[in-house]
């Protein structure tokens, strides 16, 4: 390792991290002291406000000036809260002409149970400051936000985190295992992850040098995720926290492929994904494929879409190369790769799987474009139970199985004031993934009676009897459609 990334010593870890929650430096705290109007102009990209916000001495002032905004700071009121010069030793500051800077961006961030946490990444590079390094460590942001929701509760024995970047997954993994490996090719990523897990009063969390699974060669863990580089480009890799080395989406495929042989049995892997829409192929066969080649139970959701232009400004965007000479070149190109690849557009969502060991495994790919209850993590695995017990059932254990009605489930009747019918009947979640769906009478009236205590057969029997309806055919028409709706959470199979 590089002398300029040598270990931060525990001992001032735990000094720098007693002063910033002493000053609040926390992420309410930071919330309450910039204000709405300061935070919204962040956003932007404007600084006036948040300056505005911190002005003065104060401690809280001064730590957001100096970690979060990135301005400078008077060495002699830096000295006041902070012990600069060992700070500047370990490559965090460095000092001026009497004034103080910081080298690194240090935010804070809310663990698991509301604990207080850090995040230590590069600065934020701005529009008119050039374009970040190569290996610049990207901070944690909304992708950050998605992929610490989506993860499955603990205990659990080992986590890996398969390129941990800033090492904010690696801080809620923490959490949830006895032992977290954070991986990453990026040496000043390993560096900052250690320190974010130092300042986070963590313990268990070790890093690796190594692309995808390299590091890890015949080790098995309870719990994968990954936030990868999967932006696909033209080029090969310029930012090591975006892009990899691997053509179109084929780096999400490979961490995909990968997973089952280092999980254990029952283990989950989960990471976020971009994937290729090609003219004349169906995205879900696509991503479906590498799911369903592992042998383990799937859920992908796809979240957005972005048209190739769309996402070329994006990207072009994050690298501050918007307003550049080379920012038209760069765009055509990549419209030029897209274009000559057959490329329509480019999704995001997520992949999560888990190695049932089942020869019956089932993989769910569908699209969830609305607001969902978050965090995902504490129901995804009944997500994920419900559709495999639905791949699973045939028609005759169906109807021999006890049912109920999910306990959030709502119904509603929309249908002319007066009228005796409703035109529609509509099933609704009021929580998890709030999935609505159409459905008939008979369907309806399962729903009002079905509490699991009588097997669905002679349910249908006897809504048949009311309805007028022939027993037979109802009984062959029905499974097929509370089959569906067993996988996407209506309705659950007590036993």
């Amino acid at each position: 390792m590089p002398d300029s990334l040598r270990p931060f010593p525990r001992h001032l870890a735990e000094r720098l991290r007693q002063t910033l929650i002493d000053a609040d430096y926390t992420v309410s705290g930071v919330r309450d002291r910039l204000g709405d109007t300061a935070a919204k102009a962040l956003a932007r990209e404007q600084l006036v406000p948040a300056l505005r916000a911190t002005g003065g001495d104060e401690r809280l002032g001064l730590l957001l000036r100096l970690w979060w905004l990135q301005e400078t700071v008077s060495e002699e009121a830096a000295r006041t809260i902070l012990p600069v010069t060992e700070l500047a030793g370990a490559g965090l500051l460095t000092v001026r002409d009497g004034r103080v800077r910081a080298l690194v961006h240090l935010g804070p961030w809310e663990l698991d149970g509301g604990l207080p946490g850090y995040v230590v990444s590069d600065p934020t590079v701005r529009p008119g400051q050039g374009s970040p390094r190569p290996d610049h460590v990207v901070g944690a942001g909304g992708a950050s936000a998605t992929l610490s929701k989506l993860i499955v509760d603990g205990p659990v024995e080992r986590a890996l985190d398969l390129g941990t970047g800033c090492g904010v997954q690696a801080l809620h993994l923490a959490a949830r295992a006895g032992e977290v490996i954070a991986t990453d090719l990026n040496p000043r990523a390993l560096w900052m992850t250690e320190i974010s897990c130092a300042l986070s009063g963590l313990d268990n969390v070790r890093v690796r040098e190594g692309s995808l699974y390299e590091p890890v060669k015949e080790e098995r863990f309870d719990l994968i995720v990954s936030n990868p580089p999967f932006v696909i480009t033209p080029d090969s890799a310029r930012y090591t926290y975006r892009e990899s080395d691997l053509a179109g989406d084929s780096v999400c495929a490979e961490i995909v492929r990968g997973a089952p042989a280092h999980l254990t049995d029952g283990g989950w892997g989960q990471l976020l994904a971009n994937w290729l829409h090609v003219g004349g192929e169906d995205w879900r066969d696509r991503v479906g494929e590498w799911v369903t080649g592992t042998g383990c139970s799937g859920w992908v959701v796809q979240r957005d879409v972005q048209d190739p232009a769309e996402y070329v400004e994006l990207w072009l965007r994050d690298s501050c190369e918007h307003g550049t000479p080379e920012y038209t070149r760069r765009y055509d190109a990549w419209l030029d790769y897209f274009e000559r690849e057959g490329i329509k557009g480019i999704g995001f969502g997520w992949i999560c799987l888990r190695n049932d060991v089942a020869q019956d495994a089932t993989v769910r790919v569908e699209e969830l474009r609305h607001s969902i209850t978050q965090p995902v993590g504490p129901y995804l695995p009944e997500v994920v139970d419900g559709a495999m017990t639905a791949h699973r059932l045939t028609d005759a254990a169906l109807l021999s199985a006890h049912v109920a009605l999910a306990p959030d489930v709502k119904e509603e009747r929309i249908g002319a004031p007066g009228a005796p019918d409703p035109e529609r009947i509509l099933l609704r979640q009021s929580e998890g993934l709030h999935r609505v769906a159409q459905v008939g009478t008979v369907e309806a009236a399962l729903a009002s009676v079905c509490d699991g205590t009588m097997p669905v057969g002679p349910l249908l029997d006897a809504i048949a009897d009311l309805t007028g309806q022939d027993q037979d055919e109802l009984r062959a028409r029905t499974p097929d459609v509370l089959r569906a709706l067993i996988a996407e959470g209506f309705f659950r199979v007590a036993r």
